[in-house]
């Protein structure tokens, strides 16, 4: 298991347009050779806009894009005609395929908070797709079958147990609270990167939301 803090990761962003990004994964301008990706994981982004913030249109292409809203609400429009709000406890998803172009923005009178996840998909192509799944159950999991991967999200409260899945990559990353996992304790913004994962536990040491990336 491979713990990475919540202080190590890159920043990023424009803080003076209020826009604060923290990258798990080699992102942009801080090229790290050695941390391109985990299992079909290749980007954990935590991301942080003021009321009137965002992201301009930019594309995207061959790419899952798997969204959490942690706090607030985020406003997504793609070069598709969708336009949607996703809130806390919302999963959603693009898949950029072929490609795409979509904004980002905070269009709400809080801060938004939210952890954006890209996968590489088993296979490059198609057509873009996007699917939404509101106010997703504790312990249902998402599946994303073009990336070989499912998300599980557990909501923890102190001293509740949970299982870590059994798989060849497991990634752990901890948007609020406190949590053990096999004995290391992880906080807001830590990760846990775990291969060949096999009988783990996350015990919550405060009321604990986790996101647990099962991959192949």
């Amino acid at each position: 298991m491979d713990v990475r803090r919540a202080g190590e990761r890159y920043p990023g962003g424009d803080p003076e347009a209020g826009i604060e990004s923290r990258h798990a994964f080699s992102f942009g301008p801080h090229y790290d050779p050695d941390n391109l990706r985990f299992g079909a994981l290749i980007a954990c982004n935590e991301e942080r806009l003021a009321p009137g913030a965002g992201f301009a249109e930019h594309p995207h292409s061959h790419t899952e894009i798997v969204t959490w809203v942690a706090e607030g609400e985020l406003t997504h429009r793609d070069s598709t005609g969708r336009e949607t709000v996703v809130r806390a406890g919302d999963v959603q998803r693009l898949s950029a395929a072929s490609g795409v172009r979509h904004v980002e923005r905070n269009d709400g009178e809080r801060p938004l908070t939210f952890v954006q996840m890209w996968l590489a998909p088993l296979s490059p192509g198609g057509d873009p797709a996007y699917e939404i799944v509101h106010g997703i159950a504790d312990a249902t999991p998402y599946a994303v079958p073009e990336a070989g991967a499912m998300l599980h999200v557990r909501r923890l409260a102190p001293g509740e147990r949970t299982a870590v899945p059994d798989a060849p990559y497991v990634y752990v990353h901890v948007v609020h609270g406190e949590v053990t996992v096999d004995a290391e304790h992880l906080g807001p913004g830590d990760a846990a990167r775990i291969t060949d994962a096999k009988d783990v536990e996350a015990v919550g040491v405060t009321p604990t939301e986790l996101l647990m990336w099962e991959m192949t």
